[in-house]
């Protein structure tokens, strides 16, 4: 075997773990239950308007695709895992937007080059494990002067902090991954899009989260419907005492994030990037 073959496999047997990850627990819920209002901020940031050709890349279950069809443009949702489709198909229906919804890697999509008006992706592309790649991609399916944006979790906010609890509890990533959060660093996406893109804005915003009781609320429904947090807790399955400890260290992120200024409830601020640029001719 050469040693390209040996990447490739190793590349696919990554993707397929990826693919179960994200296919296992329930994040068309979460997505739509916790931070619904996210795609649409994302849609309006980018400018999408009737008429556009868009690509969301790493989709979902349609977060950010929905409110681009609904502001009219031509959208085709992509993602690694379509076991996400039918929840996003269901959405769509119930709401009249139509689109179209195609399995696709963000490391190696199946588009032609300057296909797109605007290529966009909401909490999703981050998750490529090899971001110059995923990066390299984006740019490339995007027409010159077309639109780029992206929102991420930044890694000091909530979610970024959040990773860096379970870290220790989870597999070693495999050669050459990049820990998610950093596509939420304004230094970190500028230099992966580097200079083929001009007019690049950059803004952290916070999202109010206000869905969980209590600290455990919030733990155990990530546990229960999060990918990556599902996965972290079956690598140290048997270690009752890690377990417990992840636990504990779970709750006191959330009780150290509660902003106590709700009528009842935990209240978190959710802190993400929201960048957009325009390929350059």
């Amino acid at each position: 075997m050469t040693m390209q073959n040996s990447v490739t496999e190793a590349d696919r047997a990554l993707k397929t773990k990826h693919r179960a990850m994200w296919a296992q627990g329930d994040y068309p819920s979460l997505a739509a239950e916790v931070i619904p209002e996210l795609g649409a901020v994302l849609v309006e940031a980018c400018g999408v308007r009737p008429g556009q050709r868009v690509l969301d890349v790493a989709a979902g279950s349609g977060n950010a695709a929905i409110p681009a069809a609904l502001a009219g443009a031509d959208v085709v949702a992509s993602d690694l895992t379509p076991e996400l489709f039918e929840a996003g198909r269901a959405v769509a229906e119930k709401q009249g937007a139509h689109l179209t919804w195609q399995e696709a890697d963000a490391e190696s999509l199946p588009f032609g080059d300057a296909e797109f008006d605007t290529v966009l992706s909401c909490v999703g592309v981050m998750f490529a494990p090899h971001h110059q790649q995923a990066a390299d991609e984006l740019v490339r399916v995007c027409r010159p002067g077309g639109t780029i944006g992206l929102l991420n979790w930044t890694p000091q906010g909530f979610i970024g902090r959040m990773f860096a609890v379970m870290k220790p509890y989870a597999p070693p990533p495999p050669p050459g991954a990049q820990p998610p959060p950093l596509w939420g660093d304004e230094d970190h996406v500028r230099a992966l899009l580097g200079d083929r893109v001009t007019d690049v804005r950059a803004e952290r915003r916070t999202v109010r989260v206000e869905r969980f009781e209590t600290p455990e609320a919030f733990r155990d429904y990530f546990k229960e419907r999060y990918g990556p947090t599902i996965s972290v807790y079956k690598n140290i399955a048997g270690e009752p005492e890690r377990a417990a400890a992840l636990d504990a260290a779970l709750v006191d992120l959330a009780r150290d994030g509660d902003l106590g200024t709700g009528s009842g409830g935990t209240v978190l601020e959710w802190e993400y990037l929201l960048l957009t640029a325009r390929r350059a001719g």
